[in-house]
């Protein structure tokens, strides 16, 4: 029989406890979760802002509909630009304050779309060894040559780019590093960029209405050349953009495939966003309440408990053995807490963990009792 790896694959995932299924929620928020009728306290969610479910968004979305319809009905380069999608691009542009924007229709079609676009046999792309599997899958599919230095290493970096035999050179990083939580030095990469006449791309994901005064993301450190980020998690929609100069914004559109031949994004979906932004913008008490609550976190763990230094959203605790790991989920969840399994390969092997996230709509009574659960299970 052909494809016997399917079957045989399957049953080795469950063998290293790697075995993965999906769950149906039936309720959720920033801060609680139902699955099969059972309301947990939820920190697994990436709504950070708490943003899901705000009549405000709600309403713009509605408006949206009713105003362009539920889909956009083509590629942007057909009949699918709509002006909503304008209006949502020019609100990313004056936040983060770059010339031009690109929406697309998820992160990780954005960072694999742009990098197998710019990766041309006479580039080389330095990434960080924590970059996103989207960020590493985009760079591998392209021409370029890649290099991988370690963990927020600018040491290394700086060694990799001297060396390097090409004029075109591109640093990729995450703003937020979405296994560890703790953040890169964008001011630092910036200024390595500049000495070495190469281009920064940052991933913004976890980073973009977390950081800054107004939730700008990486941008509030500086110029960065490339900046892609999600809508789908501190913003609470969907989608993804790429903030650039206009050069690079008229290549992508010229020959970046995954932005050219996909459907455009609802504009429903981007009208809703640019209230999104706004309401990240304004409201930065949420952005307050998840660094107080995570400093309340790191507080009341015991001290022999390990956690990741981390100044975002999320909180990794390393467990280490799947199987460990799984069994510590199960314990909390029949607590109520439901906190996911992080395991290889998302993280390397003997690394699973915990992944602890907190969301502006989280209580102080919530830390409180995530803290002495954690503390019970792992004595």
């Amino acid at each position: 029989m052909s494809f016997n790896f399917i079957a045989e694959q399957v049953a080795q995932q469950k063998e290293k406890s790697q075995y993965r299924q999906r769950q149906c929620i039936s309720e959720q928020n920033g801060r609680e979760v139902v699955v099969a009728g059972k309301r947990y306290l939820n920190f697994s969610s990436n709504d950070y802002l708490g943003l899901n479910h705000h009549p405000l968004i709600n309403k713009a979305w509605q408006e949206g509909v009713d105003k362009y319809g539920s889909c956009a009905s083509a590629s942007s380069l057909i009949t699918g630009f709509h002006y909503a999608h304008q209006a949502l691009e020019d609100e990313v542009c004056q936040w983060l304050n770059k010339p031009r924007c690109l929406l697309y229709s998820s992160g990780f079609t954005a960072n694999s779309g742009v990098l197998q676009a710019l990766g041309k046999k006479d580039c080389q792309f330095f990434l960080d060894k924590l970059s996103h599997a989207s960020l590493i899958d985009g760079a591998l599919a392209s021409e370029a040559s890649v290099k991988r230095y370690l963990h927020n290493n600018h040491q290394q970096l700086e060694q990799y780019l001297a060396k390097s035999p090409v004029d075109n050179k591109l640093i990729i990083s995450e703003g937020i590093f979405s296994m560890d939580g703790d953040r890169a030095d964008v001011s630092q990469l910036i200024m390595i960029a500049q000495q070495q006449q190469a281009m920064l791309y940052m991933d913004d994901a976890h980073s973009i209405g977390i950081i800054g005064q107004a939730g700008q993301g990486s941008s509030s450190f500086g110029q960065v050349d490339i900046v892609m980020a999600t809508f789908g998690k501190a913003l609470a929609t969907s989608g993804a953009f790429i903030a650039c100069d206009e050069d690079v914004y008229d290549y992508l559109v010229n020959f970046s495939r995954h932005y050219i031949y996909s459907t455009a994004i609802s504009p429903a979906v981007a009208w809703a966003t640019k209230t999104s932004i706004k309401l990240a913008q304004k409201e930065s008490w949420r952005r307050d309440n998840i660094f107080e609550l995570s400093a309340l976190l790191s507080t009341k763990l015991n001290s022999q408990i390990t956690i990741i230094p981390s100044s975002s959203s999320i909180h990794a605790i390393v467990i280490g053995s799947e199987t460990r790991t799984l069994e510590i989920c199960q314990h909390l969840k029949n607590k109520g807490i439901w906190l996911t399994a992080i395991r290889p390969p998302t993280v390397a092997k003997n690394s699973s963990r915990l992944r602890v996230t907190i969301t502006a709509n989280h209580k102080e009574c919530d830390i409180n009792y995530l803290a002495n659960c954690l503390n019970e299970v792992l004595r």
